[in-house]
């Protein structure tokens, strides 16, 4: 796994081991950015369910001005932090070891995203509770992009009673990116 373009294009990063673990593979991570080129540079990321920091480090590669990375896995935030230090992305980063709805939390009031990343386990609907709590969240503008990633077929339907609309989806094999934004009033 590595960094794929930016300033620390090439930089290999380091990943986490087991049968749990489902690394974003270079493809489908240059195709995700392709569709994010416009938003990314000078953004706040924010980087949900992190696990090795890929995405948010990847963010700050390509201009990112600061990516905040969630991970409640002591496992994986050491993993992120040593991905940090890797890429030298230490000014541009912070790394909170917290389940994902304490990280928000602990957010809230302190930082407003450009663009949120989640890539949450698949079928536990985690993306969800999110996506709920992100609602009435001051970490949320209006032109903040969501992008979540999940398994195919999982059930979006909810989003009609919620405050964000699709504005774009990419399927891919077996997962899917639903890009989200705020309902226009």
């Amino acid at each position: 796994m590595r960094i794929i373009a930016g300033t620390k294009r090439r930089l290999q990063l380091k990943t986490l081991q087991g049968k749990d673990v489902r690394p974003t593979t270079d493809r489908i991570k240059e195709t995700l950015f392709n569709m994010l080129q416009d938003e990314i540079p000078g953004c706040y990321f924010l980087d949900l369910f992190a696990g090795s920091g890929q995405i948010g480090l990847e963010a700050v590669s390509r201009g990112a001005r600061f990516a905040v990375f969630a991970e409640r896995s002591k496992q994986a935030a050491d993993c992120i932090r040593e991905n940090i230090r890797v890429t030298k992305s230490e000014e541009e980063s912070l790394l909170l070891q917290k389940d994902v709805m304490s990280a928000l939390r602990f957010l809230e009031g302190t930082y407003q995203f450009d663009v949120i990343f989640m890539d949450p386990p698949y079928g536990e609907s985690l993306e969800k509770d999110v996506l709920f709590y992100l609602e009435h969240s001051s970490l949320v503008k209006n032109t903040t992009l969501i992008v979540a990633e999940a398994a195919l077929g999982t059930d979006f339907s909810y989003l009609e009673h919620t405050g964000f609309t699709i504005v774009k989806e990419k399927k891919y094999k077996t997962n899917v990116h639903m890009f989200l934004k705020r309902r226009e009033s």
